[in-house]
């Protein structure tokens, strides 16, 4: 079942410890083949008519249009979808009776992580990181291009892609504290790898 999750850790990225034991051909099944085909379908095809839209139509409204239905329906479909049925994780925002908004977080735990699919889980993953840097690429790339009219376009996908990286970051890895924790331990990690490497090498 699912639970919040503010402090605890949850499966890897990518869920590469748990491909040992029994049952690994199982953990490397598409379970939900649609999902992960929706999963990349609406955010490949809104970076697609992005690259394209020049030699799809001659209407800049119609192509501004068409990429944030796809944008939208991505966001929709990830946020509600394809990450509760893929890796077991879901978020949301709720008011409570004083009105002050709260952010939950929640994700599969114990025998439940092993409902998740390794193979689901990369897709999930793979789609969820690489896209939203497409879409900061593009935003540079206006800039320096001088194509404003695509301006707005361009930071309505960081946002929306941005919004659902973020969202599930925080199911995984839990509170605030906790992925600067990570983010720390991770950068320290390298300064004693890099000072060791120097020390062998003097």
């Amino acid at each position: 079942m699912m639970r919040l999750d503010d402090n605890d850790d949850d499966v890897s990225l990518f869920d590469a410890e748990e491909d040992t034991g029994r049952g690994k051909s199982k953990k490397n099944k598409i379970k939900h083949p649609v999902a992960s085909f929706f999963h990349l379908f609406f955010r490949m095809s809104a970076i697609l008519v992005y690259l394209l839209c020049e030699l799809l139509s001659s209407s800049f409204i119609a192509c501004m249009v068409t990429i944030i239905l796809f944008l939208s329906a991505d966001f929709w479909t990830v946020k509600n979808i394809t990450g509760r049925l893929m890796v077991g994780l879901r978020w949301w925002n709720q008011v409570d009776d004083d009105g002050k908004s709260h952010w939950v977080f929640e994700s599969r735990k114990g025998n439940s992580k092993q409902l998740v699919s390794d193979s689901e889980s990369r897709i999930f993953w793979l789609g969820l990181v690489v896209c939203p840097i497409i879409w900061v690429f593009f935003v540079f790339s206006t800039l320096f291009s001088f194509n404003i009219k695509w301006l707005a376009v361009v930071i309505m996908g960081v946002v929306l892609q941005g919004a659902n990286l973020y969202g599930y970051v925080r199911c995984k890895v839990g509170s605030r504290t906790n992925l600067k924790n990570m983010a720390t331990n991770y950068f320290g990690r390298q300064f004693l790898k890099q000072t060791m490497t120097n020390q062998e090498e003097s």
